[in-house]
């Protein structure tokens, strides 16, 4: 029996990397725009980064990540998400000491065992920016606007863009007493979830898919009547910046996060034409993060966006059209002295720049140049016994059938002109 890739994961073939690749070429120039430069982190990290980082009590850490035992007995998780795996490089190699705010960008797959639907994967692929050391509410609007930009760079239209504050330490006891409040007498019609949430973080409540859940939260108290004096005026800062730079918003009292890092700004960008799974991009400050990881109090702010979303938002409308990369020529040997004068032949070529194929097994001339019409060549090179006596090529334009004869010193020049 034929062993199958694993459920939930994806093969990217040929014919869909170029898709990829022109998402990545926009990702890398978006990143250069606003100074961000980009970082490689492990794919695996020790359990307890992402325990002490996303929170316990969240479902990725719950019921999501991929962990396991090493030979040595270690605790060790595919990365569920990049954040934490920056601000641990971040500290551990000191990158605070280059400069005030350190601004960086990472593209790379991610692991949660969820279950599998049209735009999410267990394996999957993010994009995301992390900036760091600064506090001024002018950065959040900065990454909110570079990720309206990635997506607008790529034709996307149908996009909105929800903000909201979650707090911080000083004001969110006060909003999880009346949260708590508002559910106490509904907690029992909750699923499971959302009753051990209760206790441990209500703000979650918010954050449940189940619809009759949602149902029961239609009047919650919304977290912006209780922000402190400094959240409050650290988000009308940012929906001041956003209005400066003409980003189009709405504030969204009931927008968290998943993820428990997250302090004061909270942000979600969506592409409503993909239905339930809209979301694309989404993230906030988590000021808290670094101190919890092991630094020193440092702010921090940033995103992540889902790229197999972002792909079904670019498929739906229709704005990318797959460009094979064809060779430049196809090198057609008849025989096995023919042969011997190829296949150095494809070498210089590919030397020079010049993408290059050939048959290998020895096929007739008719296989051979039907094999040269089926790769898109532009040119076919033709060895026969003739040629190699002559010591030539037959050059041949593939769109119009017209051919001469070229010495093999000169077969480069005449492709490259």
């Amino acid at each position: 029996m034929l062993t199958q890739m694993p459920r939930g994961t994806k093969d990217i073939l040929p014919e869909d990397v170029g898709e990829w690749l022109y998402v990545e070429n926009k990702i890398r120039s978006i990143c250069r725009l606003f100074g961000f430069q980009e970082i490689r982190t492990p794919m695996f990290e020790h359990t307890e980064l992402f325990q002490r980082g996303i929170g316990d009590t969240t479902d990725v850490v719950e019921k999501e990540m991929y962990t396991f035992s090493d030979r040595s007995g270690r605790s060790i998780t595919l990365r569920p998400e990049n954040t934490a795996s920056a601000v641990r490089a971040y500290l551990e190699h000191k990158l605070y000491a280059e400069s005030n705010l350190v601004k960086l960008f990472y593209i790379g797959s991610m692991f949660r065992f969820d279950r599998p639907q049209r735009g999410r994967f267990r394996e999957f692929h993010q994009f995301g920016v992390e900036a760091i050391g600064e506090m001024n509410p002018s950065v959040d609007a900065e990454i909110i606007i570079l990720a309206t930009r990635f997506l607008q760079s790529l034709g996307l239209k149908d996009l909105k863009l929800s903000i909201n504050s979650v707090g911080c330490p000083n004001c969110r006891p006060k909003y999880r007493e009346e949260l708590k409040a508002f559910f106490k007498d509904k907690v029992s019609e909750m699923c499971d979830d959302c009753r051990s949430r209760y206790d441990r973080n209500p703000m979650r409540l918010l954050d449940c898919k189940v619809e009759h859940d949602q149902e029961l939260a239609v009047g919650a108290p919304e977290i912006t009547d209780c922000l402190c004096e400094e959240c409050h005026d650290h988000f009308e800062k940012v929906k001041e910046y956003l209005t400066l730079a003409g980003i189009p918003f709405e504030v969204d009292p009931r927008l968290v996060r998943g993820l428990d890092y997250y302090t004061k700004t909270a942000f979600e960008i969506k592409y409503e034409p993909l239905g339930a799974q809209s979301a694309v991009a989404g993230g906030g400050r988590y000021d808290g993060l670094v101190e919890e990881i092991g630094g020193a109090p440092t702010p921090a702010v940033g995103f992540a966006c889902g790229l197999e979303r972002v792909m079904l938002a670019i498929e739906t409308q229709h704005l990318y059209e797959a460009k094979p990369e064809n060779p430049d020529v196809f090198v057609v040997a008849l025989g096995d002295e023919a042969k011997k004068v190829a296949f150095p032949l494809i070498m210089k070529l590919r030397d020079a720049g010049i993408a290059a194929q050939m048959d290998y097994g020895g096929r007739s001339m008719k296989s051979q140049m039907k094999q040269a019409n089926k790769s898109g060549a532009r040119h076919a090179v033709i060895i026969g016994e003739d040629e190699v006596k002559e010591n030539a090529v037959m050059l041949r334009d593939m769109s119009s059938s017209e051919q001469e004869k070229v010495s093999l010193a000169d077969v480069i020049s005449k492709l490259k002109n």
